[in-house]
């Protein structure tokens, strides 16, 4: 399983949030290069980099962010937040994203995306499934659709998408543990799927247990930040 990660950027700084509210923004550090090469140093492999001022802008906003980090460390990107067109597309392809993650294009503009899907390939093209109460949310999580969530899986993995993002938003930025038994039914129902794990890991633990439930990958964010978790850990984590 890769351990993948994560900087979330406003104003080019590296934060996160709690549950996805732009109102309980915490500043880690002001310089994300200096985070992505403390991972890069530690053998970590991948960075899920999310473009915040754009998931809420609804456009690409920090690709200098983008630009800077795949251009001074070798970390496999995948980069999310605010692409709603084929400009957007192009933008964080240019500037050194390796995939793109696809949330609220996926369900507001399905045509668009499958376009994505096809023009580019399903290699560099993960589907965002963040879930609240096993429903779809978009937005920056700002707004629920009426999308269930295995609904949602059915019909793009029908379309060849193979990776998929989920963020359960109940558990985000709590460090209360990851949701298990939601990841654990969706891949019995779809055993093929790249599955990625985001929300709620606090500890090595948790990652052993996401691990064993069969998750391609799992993204860890403010339990590395709050020291939760150490990036010593995680290098050892991912050598054995």
């Amino acid at each position: 399983m890769y351990i993948i990660p994560a900087i979330d950027i406003i104003e080019g700084k590296c934060v996160r949030l709690t549950q996805g509210d732009y109102a309980q923004k915490k500043i880690y550090n002001e310089d994300p290069l200096e985070v992505a090469k403390e991972f890069e140093d530690a053998g970590l492999s991948r960075l899920h980099l999310v473009d915040l001022d754009g998931a809420k802008a609804g456009k690409i906003i920090n690709y200098r962010v983008l630009e800077r980090l795949a251009s001074k460390t070798s970390l496999h990107i995948d980069f999310g937040g605010g692409l709603k067109s084929d400009a957007d597309l192009k933008i964080a392809f240019e500037c050194g994203a390796r995939q793109i993650t696809g949330g609220t294009v996926a369900v507001k503009n399905r045509d668009l995306f499958l376009n994505w899907v096809r023009t580019q390939g399903s290699e560099k093209i993960i589907l965002g499934a963040d879930v609240k109460n096993e429903k779809i949310a978009v937005g920056g999580w700002l707004e629920t659709s009426d999308v269930w969530l295995k609904d949602f899986l059915r019909d793009f993995t029908e379309q060849g998408i193979q990776y998929c993002i989920c963020t359960d938003i109940s558990k985000d930025g709590l460090l209360r543990g990851a949701s298990n038994d939601l990841y654990a039914s969706v891949l019995q129902d779809f055993p093929d799927l790249k599955l990625i794990a985001s929300g709620g890991v606090s500890n090595m633990d948790d990652l052993v247990k996401l691990r064993d439930i069969g998750c391609f990958g799992a993204i860890v964010g403010k339990a590395i930040y709050e020291g939760r978790v150490t990036v010593k850990e995680l290098e050892k984590f991912n050598s054995q």
